[in-house]
């Protein structure tokens, strides 16, 4: 084996050993000439940091006084999109056919179809039924309490399901407003063809009033109802 290949050569040649053999001074001039020469006694420290902090801190402060000049304390009647300059509260009408519409599509379009003609044998018409056009006082009564059993619309006998209570009493799945039936009963007596007046929402409320809660109605029930 020659001398150059020797194991004390290399131990002398590795630089890992030399670290090892380097003094605290020689350390820290190496790491001063890595930072060009000039020692980081000031951790680096900036001014655009503070001047950042200070803009911040600023917008932090007129964003608060904005907030507290015009937020109106967060009063809801401050924030009402219906209030006029003046304080005058104005009362968005609702066409009552389109809300009517719009119920209709939520619920009632599962059983009576898009078009009104409900399925044969099993969920009766409403065009030109005899239901829908007629007495306001039957017809608001089955769309708040409900129908059961057999019914006899145009000639046929339905039986197959019963109408579910819409209205707000006690056991309905839909608790509709007064305003919500009238509007959806406006709309079936004046779409398909129908040709009804429509139903106002205060006689609605009256029949709720009279008869605040009770069974689904029949059609001998109905029939007695003028």
């Amino acid at each position: 084996m020659s001398a150059n290949n020797s194991p004390q050569n290399d131990r002398a040649a590795d630089p890992r050993l030399e670290q090892l053999a380097a003094s605290d001074e020689s350390l820290l001039h190496v790491h001063d000439r890595a930072s060009a020469g000039a020692p980081d006694v000031g951790a680096r420290y900036q001014l655009l940091p503070l001047a950042l902090l200070f803009i911040f801190s600023g917008l932090i402060f007129y964003g608060g006084t904005y907030l507290n000049r015009y937020s109106g304390h967060f009063s809801a009647e401050v924030f009402d999109e219906r209030k006029l300059p003046g304080g005058e509260v104005q009362v968005v009408q609702i066409d009552p056919i389109t809300l009517g519409k719009r119920q209709y599509a939520l619920a009632c379009v599962t059983c009576h179809m898009p078009n009104g003609q409900g399925l044969p044998t099993v969920y009766p018409s409403l065009v030109d039924s005899e239901w829908v056009t007629g007495s306001e006082e039957r017809l608001i009564r089955i769309v708040m309490h409900g129908l059961k059993g057999p019914v006899t619309v145009k000639g046929e006998t339905f039986n197959a399901a019963a109408m579910p209570a819409f209205g707000q009493v006690p056991g309905s799945g839909y608790n509709w407003s007064d305003e919500r039936i009238a509007a959806v009963l406006t709309y079936i007596r004046q779409e398909w063809g129908n040709d009804a007046t429509p139903i106002e929402t205060a006689t609605v409320a009256a029949v709720r009033a009279e008869i605040p809660a009770r069974a689904e109605w029949s059609e001998a029930e109905l029939l007695a109802i003028p």
